[in-house]
Order: C-alpha cells, then sequence, then structure tokens
C-alpha cells in the first residue's frame, strides 16, 4: 500500500492537475495518491491483482500468464523479465 507522503509533497503536480484539468483540487490530489500507488506495486502484487482480475473475466491460466508476462515489460518501472513458470510460483507459491 502508499506511503503517506506529507501534504505539501506532490502540490505542484496537483496544482498542475487543477490549472490543466477541470477536476477540483481535492479531486486532484486523490488522483495524485491514486496514481502514486498503483506505482508503488511491487511486481508480485501485479502479478496477483492481474491474475484475479483475468481470471474474474473468465481467461484461462494459460492465457493469463501470457498476458501478463506481456504486460510486464509495459510496466513504469519494468521488472526483470519472468517466465510463464516464475509467474504460477508468484500467484501459486
Amino acid at each position: 500500500m502508499l506511503e503517506r507522503r506529507s501534504p505539501s509533497s506532490h502540490d505542484d503536480l496537483v496544482d498542475h492537475l487543477v490549472r490543466s484539468t477541470a477536476l477540483p483540487r481535492g479531486e486532484a490530489a486523490r488522483v495524485v495518491l491514486d496514481v502514486l500507488a498503483y506505482f508503488d506495486e511491487t511486481t508480485e502484487e501485479f502479478v496477483r491483482r492481474r491474475h484475479r482480475e483475468l481470471q474474474a473475466g473468465g481467461a484461462t491460466n494459460p492465457r493469463i500468464f501470457e498476458r501478463i508476462a506481456a504486460e510486464l515489460p509495459h510496466r513504469a518501472v519494468a521488472p526483470p523479465e519472468l517466465s510463464l513458470r516464475q509467474l504460477r510460483r508468484i500467484v501459486y507459491g
């Protein structure tokens, strides 16, 4: 989960969102915190979350793990390449 940062640590970004969008300041601050939380997610957390989401959508494990493997390199900070076996081990231990 996201570590709480001081309210002023992202004021410049919040100010930019308020100027460049129709978002009120409170919503812009929430968006910044949501984005930071998204990018704070570890590789393992991402793999588990995406597995749950794709499984809930009816996808089968072979397609799920191939899709996750294809998505990982496009993360903001791409993790090292993981094999399908490594992905399964993250989910199932």
